[in-house]
């Protein structure tokens, strides 16, 4: 049985676009985004062909080797349009250089980039800002995980969740502020294999300061109460980064 509305009654349209702050007296709004994926493989002894491989590809992408396997390496590439996983990286993740290597779906992290509401340059936020971050020489470790919320949080008022993610960005702006480290939140709602909701990346010129920032985050409000899950952690340095457009 279909509901047929009442005369006069208009139907409300879907507004999906990313909101941001007030910029010249107008809210920002924009329904476009980025999106990053990080593939990790291993028994790679020499990344020199991966690195020939994605340069001759053109993507914008980045190449870590793995702290934690000695043979483990991940590639993070990113674009706006969502077929580039379906179509260019999927050939380039097949090529010759890489089809040697064993994928580790465990650690597969595939998001997109979102606002909160209150950015003040929305398009830079959503679009510039990450490709900035990432492919920054002088900024060449990372930590990448996802998250999980409990469905608690969901069903706080939207006042005390705003002051939960308030105390979590605190110390990420903390640590930014300081050139420590930058942080990437990316969505994955329905991305995500296991179901998780979020990833973080954190950047930075050293590593010690990224796993300082994740331990100060533990006592946060957010990740002491109302985490289901955490990680796994891929850890990496960078090898090659394509350039910056």
């Amino acid at each position: 049985m279909t509901h047929t509305p009442p005369q006069g009654e208009q139907k409300e349209a879907l507004d999906i676009a990313e909101k941001g702050g007030v910029r010249q007296g107008a809210r920002q709004s924009m329904d476009r985004r980025l999106f990053l994926q990080l593939t990790v493989f291993t028994d790679c002894r020499d990344p020199r062909p991966l690195v020939e491989g994605l340069r001759k590809s053109g993507l914008a992408s980045v190449l870590y080797l793995d702290a934690n396997d000695p043979r483990g390496v991940g590639v993070l590439a990113f674009a706006g349009d969502p077929g580039l996983f379906t179509g260019r990286l999927r050939e380039v993740l097949n090529a010759p250089s890489f089809d040697r290597l064993t994928l580790k779906p465990e650690m597969t992290m595939f998001g997109r980039t979102y606002a909160l509401g209150y950015e003040p340059d929305l398009e830079d936020w959503l679009l510039k800002r990450p490709r900035r971050v990432v492919l920054d020489p002088a900024q060449p470790w990372a930590i990448w995980y996802p998250l999980r919320r409990t469905g608690t949080f969901s069903k706080l008022p939207h006042e005390e969740q705003m002051q939960v993610l308030k105390e979590h960005g605190n110390i990420g702006r903390a640590f930014g502020d300081a050139g420590l480290a930058q942080d990437m939140r990316l969505a994955c709602f329905g991305l995500d294999a296991k179901d998780n909701d979020f990833i973080i990346g954190l950047i930075g010129p050293r590593l010690d300061p990224l796993s300082l920032c994740v331990q100060a985050m533990r006592k946060s409000r957010q990740t002491s109460e109302f985490l289901s899950s955490l990680g796994p952690f891929f850890v990496g340095k960078a090898l090659w980064q394509s350039p910056l457009p």
